[in-house]
């Protein structure tokens, strides 16, 4: 079995790759792919970049930082990956390596929008959700503690 976790950064894809890591740790046998996709260059960076090169060199070296932290936990925990750093909609991007690794799931964060924002402007995890041809997990972050409600157990 092979898995994409695709990383942003967020707190929350760095839990889906702690869940994914959870879960070889319990036996399940699966290769690792990470992947980082960075969102092609807006209008103005186009036009203030002197030369295209120089775009996508940033845009590699923002990838492989973003991917560090992912990275840096499973070599501590001794897992093996295969890494890749891809430009383009992130929604497409990451169900395109998934076919291209041949990846049989994706686990990936979610972000925590409201159902009214994430109905009109949909999220990368639910258009990967939908495009996918393989099962996709989708980490939840963390609740937030309402500290109100520590005070009313006080």
């Amino acid at each position: 079995m092979k898995l994409l976790l695709p990383v942003d950064g967020s707190e929350v894809s760095l839990k889906a790759v702690q869940v994914a890591m959870s879960l070889l740790q319990q036996g399940l046998a699966a290769e690792i792919v990470l992947a980082n996709v960075q969102e092609a260059a807006n209008l103005y960076e186009m036009m203030t970049a002197p030369d295209p090169e120089v775009l996508e060199r940033v845009s590699q070296e923002a990838g492989a930082d973003i991917l560090e932290p992912a990275k840096a936990m499973l070599t501590m925990a001794k897992i093996a990956y295969e890494s890749e750093v891809a430009g383009g909609d992130p929604a497409h991007t990451i169900v395109d390596i998934a076919e291209r690794y041949g990846c049989d799931m994706i686990v990936m964060g979610a972000r925590g929008t409201s159902a009214l924002r994430s109905a009109l402007l949909g999220s990368v995890s639910n258009e990967v959700l939908h495009a996918a041809r393989v099962p996709v997990m989708i980490v939840k972050a963390d609740e937030e503690k309402d500290p109100s409600d520590e005070e009313s157990l006080a």
